[in-house]
């Protein structure tokens, strides 16, 4: 897959107000985007390349709001109900190839646009459980419990594009519906 271009400038995303916000979902309803809880407190706009926050009112809701070439797309997500394991294991989030252990990576489904979610089609991704992958890829933040550090030779821009460019290919195949 070629990387295309999604911002010029990999200083953090754009802030958005909450209009914006809620306009730019994709899978859900006005109304359901409108019950949606934003995220609390300080956002840390120049530290993020997307956003990614859990709905406090509502814990295995999670919401995606990714920067685009035609605006954000907003993407609701539902998350696992949280299980402990006896054993442990590593897992690499699909969009910011981050290694955790345990719990660190989820499997967050999300239903289709149109037609086709309405009917309970899904799709789905394995992301950073906190959904803070803008944060382990500038290292503001360390995986819990890593059993494996994987060591890149890309720079910083460039795990920034890669990530970019699989978090969009996750939410247009949530667009196509």
């Amino acid at each position: 897959m070629t990387a295309r271009p999604v911002a010029a400038s990999f200083a953090g995303v754009e802030p958005l107000t909450e209009d914006a916000i809620r306009g730019s979902f994709v899978n859900c309803s006005k109304g359901e985007a409108a019950r949606i809880k934003l995220p609390a407190g300080p956002v840390p706009w120049a530290d993020l390349d997307f956003l990614g926050w859990t709905d406090p009112s509502a814990p295995l809701r999670a919401l995606l709001v990714v920067p685009g070439e035609s605006g954000p797309t907003g993407v609701l997500l539902r998350r696992p109900e949280p299980r402990r394991s006896a054993f442990s294991r590593s897992s690499m989030c699909k969009v910011c190839l981050t290694g955790h252990g345990a719990s660190g990576v989820a499997l967050f489904v999300a239903p289709l646009a149109g037609p086709a979610g309405r009917n309970g089609n899904t799709v789905g991704e394995y992301l950073c459980s906190d959904l803070a992958c803008s944060l382990y890829l500038r290292g503001k933040r360390q995986p819990k419990m890593l059993l494996t550090r994987y060591e890149e030779t890309l720079t910083l821009d460039e795990r920034i594009a890669r990530a970019l460019t699989n978090l969009t290919a996750f939410t247009e195949r949530v667009k196509a519906g």
